[in-house]
Formats: C-alpha cells, structure tokens, sequence
C-alpha cells in the first residue's frame, strides 16, 4: 500500500558560487546532487539526528533528476522538498529547485529512498514509529 502526501514543503538555500561552477560555467550537474542532498538532510533535520541516534540510515536507492535550465554564478537557489509517497518498504522525495524570486525552474528530482539497519543489512518496513517520523 502507497500513502501519497501533500505535507510540509521546506525551502532550503544554496547560492551558487565559482567552485560549483564547471567548465561551462554553469553548475555541474554532480553539484546539483549536492545541493538536493543538503536539502534533504534540512527537510528531515530533526528526524534524522532520531535515525542516525537508533544507528539507521537514509539509503538513497534512485534517483530520477531532470535538468531544466542553467544556473549561474550569484544565483540564488530555492530548493523545495516534500515527500511524496511511503510505500512498505521505500519512499519518495519530490524536490524542486528555482532560482530566487522567479518561476525558473532549474532542476526537479525525485529521490526513493529506503531506512537501513546496517546490523540486519536489510531496508526497514516503513510502519509504527518509522511511518510517523517520515510523514511530515
């Protein structure tokens, strides 16, 4: 069974400054990885330190990024993050990132991801406690 969310989106920052910037001098496409990595860790902040004190991990499985428009040096990024749906197993994060005080949207990403106990070696059902820390 899926659950599909509406829930809270959290907005996270990032300008763009000359080290993300590549040989095009636009933001590699491996930086904007990052940027969505940091973002999750700010969306989950609290629920992740609950995680990673119980010895859990984050596990991203898939990633489905789509690179829509190039951001530059000096912009600045508003990354949006909500979760999207738990199914039994895994879950999605859907994030969009827009340059500040437009509609530009630069990259949008759906993120599966699983909660891993490394002593089991195995993804957690996504029930009970886990469900409930998750679905904000």
């Amino acid at each position: 069974m899926t659950d599909e969310f509406t829930g809270v989106v959290s907005e996270y920052k990032q300008v763009v400054t000359k080290e993300h910037l590549d040989d095009y001098n636009h933001v590699n496409n491996a930086k904007y990885l990052e940027f969505l990595e940091a973002a999750r860790w700010f969306h989950y902040k609290e629920k992740a330190n609950s995680f990673i004190t119980q010895k859990l991990m984050f596990v991203i499985v898939n990633i489905n990024i789509n690179y829509r428009y190039q951001a530059l040096e000096g912009d600045e990024l508003i990354i949006k993050t909500q979760l999207k749906k738990i199914g039994s197993k895994s879950a999605v994060i859907h994030q969009e990132a827009f340059i500040k005080d437009t509609d530009r949207l630069v990259v949008d990403a759906d993120v599966t991801f699983v909660i891993f106990d490394p002593i089991s070696k195995s993804a957690l059902d996504l029930k009970g406690d886990i469900f409930e820390a998750l679905a904000v």
